[in-house]
């Protein structure tokens, strides 16, 4: 475990020194802030079911994101305890002076991935691809932003992979009742 930890905190290193260049924290910033609080998430869910067409797209995602952000925030995180990674590693400085709580898993790629597998599964692809893009988006600003490991949104990912199928397994339950 302490190896993949280590490899873990190697590769957010490296993502740092590779990647960061000051004309675009305040992308990445922008890019995160989608995630805050998964508003951003919730929005194009009740948008997309206040239309007919689209109705059951959006109460799948709106499920979705429930149940994984339920299972990431409130069980993985305080089962896990992972300090961020600006708490353990003296060289990584973030970007963002609000995160706070666990770093493991993340809940900005939690929410990001569990409406945009969702979106698309369920929804043609010149909608599903554009989410699906910006759930990586979101995923590598946290990397970016130095808040989470790379475990960490990777664990975000394969929660809200499961979150989504269980989601549109229970939504398709439900329509054929």
């Amino acid at each position: 475990m302490a190896y993949l930890a280590e490899l873990d905190a190697r590769l957010l290193l490296y993502i740092q020194d590779i990647f960061r260049y000051e004309p675009l924290h305040s992308f990445w910033r922008g890019i995160s802030f989608l995630g805050d609080l998964g508003w951003f998430w919730i929005f194009s869910g009740v948008l997309l079911a206040l239309n007919p067409k689209t109705r059951t797209a959006g109460l799948t995602a709106i499920a979705a994101l429930v149940l994984s952000i339920f299972i990431s925030n409130v069980i993985l995180k305080n089962a896990v305890m992972r300090p961020r990674p600006f708490e353990a590693l003296p060289q990584i400085m973030p970007l963002v002076t609000h995160a706070s709580g666990y770093s493991f898993p993340s809940g900005h790629a939690t929410a990001a991935f569990a409406c945009a597998f969702v979106y698309y599964k369920m929804l043609p692809a010149f909608f599903g691809v554009p989410f699906m893009i910006l759930a990586m988006l979101v995923a590598f600003s946290r990397l970016y932003l130095g808040v989470h490991y790379p475990g960490d949104i990777l664990g975000g990912i394969i929660t809200a992979y499961f979150g989504s199928l269980l989601a549109i397994k229970l939504m398709r339950r439900l329509q054929k009742h």
